[in-house]
This record gives structure tokens, C-alpha cells and sequence, in this order.
């Protein structure tokens, strides 16, 4: 597996890394499904084995995911891999408790404790403000960065980062928080990471960079035929691109060029989707979910840079 390393951070992790969302199970939150529906822990704890023996090394969770299930398995695992061989982020901000906002003070010191038990250890390397919602007026961004500046004063997280589904919001943010690495959205199908500005504040800046849904919750792959749903608690149920038969056609049109464009390669159509995302940055890593062994079999033979031509060619395809 590829290494790179992760900005000002000096952290070596893998360029496909862990994102562990689907290990919380299906979730609800209220109405909400905002989980992933359908994941067995044993699954989970065999697919974490594996990437640990395959050298992805970075693992990605937060607080939310299955109220603390995806955390608590992964601290299940420190009496079979040692505990600093992983480079472990969390992120807090989308619980919010009993209080009617996020983000406040008390709260997100009770789900900093909260991680670290589940988690089994003392101190997280990289903590993620796992979104931009400080507010309309953005009245608790100060409460916010205070907090989790403290968190690392503390020694309970090394580095602090910023995460967001929406870039411009990362961007309005991003010169207060300082952070030492940002998660944005991002994937071929949905991509403004050029054109918000945030590419060249990275690289100015030399903060690492993490891009969570790299294959658009499964769709990129070109499987889905026709429109889908979800069992209970599946986040996919509100992604509207699921129930677009237009979307799906064209996906699975460009995942039959993908097939032939990178033939020679063993996953040609995640070839081409993945590792496009790494291929104009050479601080980042892709959170690719893995859940279950076969998958992490499949993340080992991506993370090689595209040449210029080949990432532009990808880019181009999915230009809607």
C-alpha cells in the first residue's frame, strides 16, 4: 500500500485509508437514517485485522456512527494490533444530546470522554469538528474551536481537523480553525475542490487531506440498474441520486468506458474513480469504506497516482 504523508501533520498513513461509517449499523436520528444498514461486527473486526495486515494504517470513525458502535469496536481491537501501528481520527459535532444546538461546550466534552473509553485510549490522533453547523450567525464557532483547542492542550487528540459536506463552508472556517487536516466531500460525480478554493489553500498551507465518499455510497460503481432503497437506518435512503434512473444509466455508462480504459488493472472502474482523487494532491488519502475482508482485498490494489492525461480523462467523463 502506498504511503504519503499527511501534511504539516508528518503522519505517514496509507493512501486508501479506513473509513469505518458503516461499522455503526443502521441508525436513525429521530426520523433520520444515518447509519448504514445490514453490517455484522464480525465483519467489521475481520475487515480491521486485515487492513492492519496490509498496511492501511489510518482508520477513520466519529462519535455518531452507531452512537459510539464504530468506535467501540474499533478499541475492541488493541489485544490483537498494537494501538500506535494506527494513526486513529474521530469527530464530534453531530450529537447533540439533550441540547437544542451542537456544538455546545458540555456536550462535546462528555463525547470526548465518550470516545476516548470506547475508543480504549488516552489520546486520538487527529480530531475532526465533524461539520460546519456553528450556527446561523456562526454564534457557536468560538465556544466550538475553544473546546476542541483545549482537547489538544490536553493531550487527548494530537492534531485537529475540519470536515464538511459542503466545501464553502470549510472555506468560511478554515482561516480560524488552523486546522492540520481538512475532510471534504468528494468524489468524480461531485467534485469542487478545485473550484472552491480549497485545493490551493491546501497546498499553500500544506494541511493534509482526507476526501470521505470517494465512490458516492457505492454508486460510482456502475452495480445499481435501476433505482434502490434501503433497509431501515440506511443513510443511502435519503441520497436522491439512488432513485434517479437517469443518474444510474449514465454511472453505469461511464463504469463500461472505466472497464475499458483501465483494463490491465484488477478493479478498473474503482482504478479509475479512486484513484483519480489522489492523483492532483500529494498530501492526500481517500476514506474508502471497508466492510468486510473481500473489500479490503480490493482497497490494496488502489491508491497509485493517475498520470495527468488518465485523471483528466476521468474528470471529464463524469463533467454533468
Amino acid at each position: 500500500m502506498k504511503q504519503i504523508t499527511l501534511g504539516r501533520t508528518k503522519a505517514v498513513v496509507s493512501a486508501i485509508s479506513l473509513g469505518t461509517w458503516s461499522y455503526g449499523g443502521g441508525n436513525t436520528s429521530g426520523e433520520i437514517p444515518v447509519g448504514w444498514a445490514g453490517q455484522r461486527d464480525d465483519d467489521s473486526k475481520s475487515a480491521l485485522i486485515k487492513c492492519w495486515n496490509k498496511g492501511i494504517n489510518h482508520w477513520d470513525t466519529a462519535d455518531v456512527y452507531g452512537d459510539g458502535r464504530s468506535e467501540q469496536i474499533i478499541g475492541s481491537m488493541w489485544k490483537i494490533i498494537p494501538r500506535n501501528d494506527i494513526f486513529l481520527a474521530t469527530k464530534i459535532g453531530w450529537n447533540q444530546g439533550s441540547f437544542d444546538y451542537w456544538y455546545n461546550p458540555q456536550h462535546m466534552r462528555i463525547q470526548m470522554e465518550n470516545s476516548l473509553v470506547n475508543l480504549k485510549t488516552e489520546c486520538v490522533d487527529l480530531m475532526y469538528l465533524h461539520h460546519c453547523g456553528f450556527g446561523k450567525q456562526g454564534e457557536y464557532f468560538d465556544d466550538a474551536l475553544d473546546v476542541i483547542k483545549r482537547f489538544q492542550e490536553e493531550g487527548k487528540t494530537r492534531f485537529i481537523g475540519l470536515s464538511d459536506w459542503n466545501l464553502s463552508k470549510i472555506m468560511r472556517y478554515i482561516n480560524q480553525v488552523d486546522p492540520d487536516v481538512v475532510q471534504p466531500y468528494r468524489n468524480v460525480w461531485d467534485d469542487t475542490y478545485a473550484s472552491s478554493g480549497l485545493q490551493k489553500y491546501v497546498e499553500k498551507n500544506n494541511i493534509g487531506v482526507c476526501f470521505f465518499s470517494p465512490l458516492m455510497h457505492g454508486l460510482l460503481t456502475g452495480k445499481y440498474l435501476e433505482p434502490a432503497t434501503f433497509d431501515k437506518g440506511d443513510f443511502r435512503n435519503n441520497v436522491k441520486a439512488f432513485k434517479n434512473q437517469g443518474i444510474i444509466d449514465k454511472i453505469k455508462e461511464n463504469a463500461h468506458f472505466l472497464q475499458e480504459r483501465f483494463s490491465n488493472h484488477p478493479n478498473p472502474v474503482l482504478r479509475g474513480i479512486v484513484d483519480t482523487l489522489i492523483s492532483d494532491s500529494s498530501n492526500s488519502c481517500v476514506l474508502l469504506g471497508q466492510r468486510n475482508v473481500d473489500q479490503v482485498n480490493i482497497a490494496t490494489t488502489l491508491g497509485e497516482c493517475l498520470s495527468e492525461e488518465d485523471a483528466n480523462w476521468v474528470k471529464q467523463l463524469y463533467n454533468h
